[in-house]
């Protein structure tokens, strides 16, 4: 186990509140907004259905007089989630707790924190990104991506997600430690890295939350075209070297182009699972000095976190994943 020594520290000052851990994780938070939230109560299960009724086809056949139209039979789909534990742990010696002018412990529940959440967020990515409709900037495969994203497949994408029957986001999840909600202005969301920045603020009537006027922007948007709001953060990852030639495309290895995902999402489209409700993400603090059989002089302490987390795809036909290139700058 690697173990924060001393000799590894410059000189500061000491300090450690456990409410870092919590206070550096939220403003990470960014998918987890968006998406269906079902925490489990303690000692219930490790898997929860979402339960979904099927919709009915339509009634285009003309009643007859006298007689009752057949009966139809009301089904249901299941979307089946098990959770999984993820945690992590920093080791720090008395002698750094005693000697070291560096905030140790209080640096240790930040960093903690942040890992946290960013763990959550990508593991959400990863899942976002497996999703089944997809749509290229340019030919037919992500092998031969090589432009920009543009208004036109945005269009395609959002056309698609309401002939589908897919609702604006209306609310997200809220800042506080509960599972409440906000309301948001109606709309899709399109989410991806901020390397898109650029490309997506070129699209034709692209309007920047700096001008929403009364409309609050939300966490970490940059503006918004048409029915569209995009939020970017650079948790959100691109897939390197994947594309066609690079031209004046982004690429890591130099010679093939990076290609973006950006996932569009309507209202329901998916979710995570968590364990507790507010209590969801679990700081666990143990100072230097603390005696036990394992640590007789109480030579080490611990920061760490752990939670219980699975994200998953409610419903493919309300995700959409367009896959483009960014400009070089």
């Amino acid at each position: 186990m690697a173990t924060t020594t001393y000799s590894s520290l410059s000189q500061r000052t000491t300090a450690f509140a456990a409410k870092e851990m919590l206070a550096h994780a939220e403003p990470i938070a960014c998918l987890s907004k968006f998406g269906m939230l079902k925490p489990i109560p303690k000692n219930k299960a490790n898997q929860v259905k979402f339960r979904r009724p099927v919709p009915l086809a339509v009634a285009t056949t003309p009643l007859t007089e006298g007689s009752a139209p057949t009966s139809l039979a009301l089904g249901y789909e299941d979307v089946s989630v098990t959770l999984a534990q993820l945690g992590a742990v920093v080791e720090i010696t008395d002698v750094v707790n005693d000697l070291a002018e560096d905030p140790v412990l209080k640096d240790a529940a930040m960093m903690c924190g942040e890992q946290a959440m960013e763990t959550i967020e990508t593991l959400m990515w990863g899942v976002l990104q497996g999703g089944t409709n997809v749509f290229y900037a340019n030919g037919t495969a992500r092998s031969a991506v090589n432009t920009v994203i543009t208004l036109n497949k945005q269009r395609a994408i959002t056309r698609q997600l309401k002939g589908n029957r897919g609702k604006k986001i209306t609310q997200m999840l809220s800042s506080s430690v509960k599972f409440g909600t906000v309301a948001v202005a109606p709309a899709f969301i399109g989410f991806a890295h901020t390397d898109l920045e650029s490309d997506i603020r070129g699209l034709t009537g692209f309007t920047p939350t700096e001008q929403y006027g009364s409309m609050e922007a939300l966490p970490y948007e940059i503006g918004k075209v048409e029915d569209v709001r995009y939020i970017l953060t650079p948790v959100l990852s691109s897939i390197a070297n994947a594309g066609g030639a690079k031209g004046s495309m982004i690429s890591t290895g130099g010679t093939s182009a990076d290609v973006y995902p950006v996932v569009y999402c309507a209202k329901d489209s998916y979710g995570s699972v968590s364990l507790k409700g507010s209590d969801a993400m679990t700081p666990y603090i143990r100072n230097p000095g603390q005696i036990d059989s394992a640590d007789p002089l109480g030579q080490k302490g611990t920061v760490g976190w752990k939670t219980y987390h699975k994200s998953f795809i409610a419903n493919q036909s309300w995700l959409c994943r367009l896959e483009c290139a960014a400009t070089a700058l």
